[in-house]
């Protein structure tokens, strides 16, 4: 497992590829020169000539502007690409191979075009027909998964209705009992029956107003700053232009549970969690920092619900999102940043 994390981390199977085509193609060519060592450079010359074409054309051009939907800007970037590394190419042949014509442009155009642009446009073409070809089967692999996972979180979803629906009543007539004098009670207890009531109604979309997810995230915040006394210090701060897009439901309440959950217990320092949340070209920076315990414990600062929310992250926002982590010895930050566009 190890070693087929380093071919893949690397591109190492890629150099024994290109080190496959160089044998091949050397050996099909090598009578055509006077000499070996001119066939080999001739060889290498043509191979990192492709190699370097195809590179480009993969992991810069599809990514950046095929993917995007710059189909024109593709096209002539494409086109480009291929037009001057078939000039340098025929020029560093040619002051190889002393061959003249090789560094005269004008000469014999219609040859040049055949030997050297319409082979470069048809196997840079192809490599790029395979590159497409494996990133839409990781694209299907990743659909299945996330269609798979959703269903079984519906599934969970739905066993797990029953039990919410009965206390949500229950604390809509319990708020009532309680004296109206007890104005922090009723007020705590209206803000559970709110989070409840988001969770059961509101997010069986795919997608929730950021709005709705920061009152959500609000009310959170406050309950659990009703356990702390004055020695706990809870800050949440949004951004005003905090707004106007939407995210998966229930993205980063996990971040503020943890923060809670694994906050310190000093008596003589303050015990703080902060939560953060602004804009910075056009990606969402989401932040929870809080404090914690220097003595080690048994028990992982992160845990399961930690490990759940980077895999629903990995699914639904790959490419597009970034997981911070930075745990020392007294306080322990996430980072999430969410690209937009």
């Amino acid at each position: 497992m190890h070693n087929s994390n380093f071919f893949l981390k690397y591109k190492v199977h890629h150099l024994f590829f290109w080190m496959f085509v160089f044998g091949i193609w050397y050996l099909l060519r090598v009578d055509d020169y006077p000499t070996q060592g001119k066939a080999v450079k001739v060889t290498f010359i043509k191979v990192l000539d492709l190699a370097l074409m195809i590179s480009i054309t993969n992991y810069v051009l599809i990514p950046q502007l095929l993917y995007k939907k710059q189909y024109v800007l593709f096209i002539l970037a494409f086109c480009t690409l291929i037009l001057f590394s078939s000039i340098i190419k025929m020029n560093i042949l040619g002051r190889l191979l002393n061959n003249p014509e090789l560094l005269n442009l004008s000469g014999n155009l219609k040859k040049r075009i055949y030997d050297n642009i319409i082979p470069h446009f048809f196997l840079v073409t192809a490599g790029a027909a395979i590159k497409l070809m494996f990133d839409y089967g990781a694209l299907q692999k990743r659909m299945g998964e996330t269609a798979k996972e959703k269903a079984e979180a519906e599934l969970n979803f739905l066993k797990s209705q029953i039990n919410p629906h009965f206390v949500f009543n229950s604390l809509n007539a319990i708020y009532f009992l309680i004296n109206k004098d007890n104005a922090d009670a009723r007020g705590a207890l209206h803000k559970f029956s709110e989070m409840l009531r988001y969770q059961l109604y509101e997010v069986n979309d795919d997608k929730i107003p950021i709005e709705k997810e920061i009152h959500y995230l609000k009310d959170y915040v406050d309950l659990q700053q009703l356990r702390k006394d004055e020695n706990y210090s809870v800050q949440f701060n949004c951004a005003p232009d905090v707004k106007g897009f939407s995210i998966e439901p229930l993205l980063l309440v996990p971040f503020v549970e943890n923060a809670f959950k694994h906050i310190s217990h000093h008596n003589n320092n303050t015990n703080y969690v902060r939560v953060d949340m602004f804009l910075a070209n056009k990606i969402f920076i989401f932040s929870v920092v809080n404090s914690k315990e220097q003595q080690p414990t048994t028990e992982s600062h992160g845990g399961i619900g930690m490990v759940n929310v980077s895999r629903r992250l990995e699914l639904l926002y790959p490419g597009k999102h970034e997981l911070k982590i930075d745990d020392t010895e007294n306080t322990y930050t996430v980072q999430l940043n969410l690209q937009l566009a």
